[in-house]
Parts: C-alpha cells; structure tokens; sequence
C-alpha cells in the first residue's frame, strides 16, 4: 500500500474501524494487490508456468507431520530442483502447495499475513476450524484464475490446542479449485503424484504412529509418488536435495533439520537398493 501518498501520512483507511481479515482489507482499498485481482490472460494462450507437484501430511500420536518433495516443473521440463513447497502458516499450522507455483506462493503469504492480522485486531488466534476456513476463502477468491488453468490446490495441517483428547489433535484438511473444504483422516496427499503417495500411505499407515514413524511414511509415500509420476522429485543423492518436513505438535511449528531429514531419507534409499518396491504390508 501506498502509505505517504497523503502527504507522508497514513491514509484514512488504516485508522477505520475494519474486518478482522486482511484479504478483506486489501480487497477494499487495494483489490490490485490479491492474486486473484490478475489481468485475465488471453482466450486461447496457453500459459506454461512452473508447477508445484506432491505434498503429504501424516497424523500421529500427538501431532500431524507434512512433507513435500522439491520439484516444480514446466510442462516436460525441470524448472526448479529444489523449490520449497511446504510453510510454516502460524504457531500451530502449517500448509503445502501444489498447482501453480507463482500464484500458489502469494496465496501462501497472503494467509500468512491473515492469521497474523486477525490475532493482532482480536487479541488471540483463530481456531483450526477457523484458520481452514480462511483458507478456503482465499482459495475460492483464486476461481477466475484456476478456470484459465492457473489452479492452487493446497494442503493445510495442524495441531487443534482445543481437542479434548490431545493424541488424537493433529488434523488435516484438503480443498478444491472452488474453495470447497474437506477434512482428511489419517493422511492425504495433493498433487500430480499424489495418487501413487496416497496408496503408498494406506499400506504403511497405523494408529499408533509415533512422530518418527510418520516422518519415514511420508518420505516412502514421496517415494513411491517419484518412481510412478515424473512430475515429483525423488530424493536427489548427489545434489543433496531432500523433502522439506515439518512437524506441528502441542510445541508448535518445527521443520526438521536437514542433516535429520537427510539421515532418514538415507535409511529409506538404502533399504530400497535391496527392496526397490518399499516396505511391504501383511495381509493379515
């Protein structure tokens, strides 16, 4: 915003009284500013911009775990190695992207910057429920622009602080191109490979999981969703470029450290020169 266009003062609309929402805001005074304010691309131009591809998230005993892998492609072509795809949302969330990357990435900030609003005008923080439901808004605000193929489908994580059984507090939520909002159990997967990632978790996943047993599922999931979709990157030895993974538990926010992810994802590599198919389930 233009803050000293009023002779070097703040312009009148940052004393009003206004919506606790942010995105509410700028759609008011600087609607410019949204990412789903773009110009509308030309009919019949295809746009080829860099997508996001496999995002996973893994409840556990105490929490919920989410990874991403570290491509973004450009129809057949590689556009970036190692983009980061997962993101702190506040203290007690966190959310992943997959679709177009630009757009996918504002979004994020702009959600970022709505929780952080929304805790400065009321004096606390939104609930679970509510921080998925501000999400939803902004992804259905992004219609015009996923109808010209410029989607975000994002995965949004968390740890509920009022659950009334803290194990069982780590929840997941899913949403499409229109906003709607959906909430997963277990685990969920978004994106180009999420297909093969989502099979893979319903073989390895239990109840019991602990924080680590989550961690190494969804760097199996990402995994398999490599070696089936050419769109996710798989682990990248030489270059040393691992699956951002974070954790959200009664602490709050944490991205594990890399020589952590890195020691994991090794473990996961090694076993597969021997097993090429991953872990294998019972069947009974």
């Amino acid at each position: 915003m233009d803050a000293l266009a009023d002779g070097g003062r703040l312009p009148s609309a940052f004393f009003a009284p206004a919506s606790s929402s942010f995105a509410d805001f700028l759609a008011a005074h600087r609607p410019d500013l949204l990412p789903a304010r773009r110009a509308e691309a030309t009919p019949g131009v295809t746009l080829d911009a860099p997508h996001g591809t496999t995002i996973v998230a893994v409840t556990h005993v105490g929490g919920v775990v989410m990874a991403g892998d570290r491509r973004a492609t450009m129809g057949n072509v590689i556009a970036q190695r190692d983009m980061e795809k997962v993101f702190q949302a506040d203290d007690y969330s966190c959310v992943g992207i997959a679709g177009s990357a630009g757009i996918a990435l504002e979004l994020v900030r702009l959600f970022q910057v709505e929780l952080e609003h929304y805790e400065k005008i009321e004096g606390t923080t939104l609930s679970l429920d509510g921080k998925a439901n501000r999400l939803s808004m902004l992804i259905r605000n992004n219609l015009a622009m996923a109808m010209q193929g410029l989607a975000v489908v994002p995965l949004f994580a968390g740890y509920d602080v009022d659950a009334d059984d803290p194990a069982a507090a780590g929840r997941i939520f899913s949403y499409d191109v229109t906003g709607g909002r959906y909430e997963e159990h277990s685990f969920h997967s978004v994106g180009s490979g999420s297909v093969f990632a989502r099979g893979a978790l319903k073989k390895l996943y239990r109840d019991d999981f602990s924080e680590d047993d989550a961690v190494v599922a969804c760097i199996q999931a990402l995994y398999d969703a490599a070696d089936d979709d050419s769109a996710t990157g798989g682990p990248d030895l030489t270059r040393r470029i691992y699956p951002v993974i974070t954790s959200v538990t009664v602490e709050g926010f944490r991205r594990l450290a890399d020589e952590d992810v890195e020691r994991a994802t090794q473990q996961v590599v090694d076993e597969r020169m021997a097993n090429p198919g991953g872990p294998q389930a019972p069947l009974r």
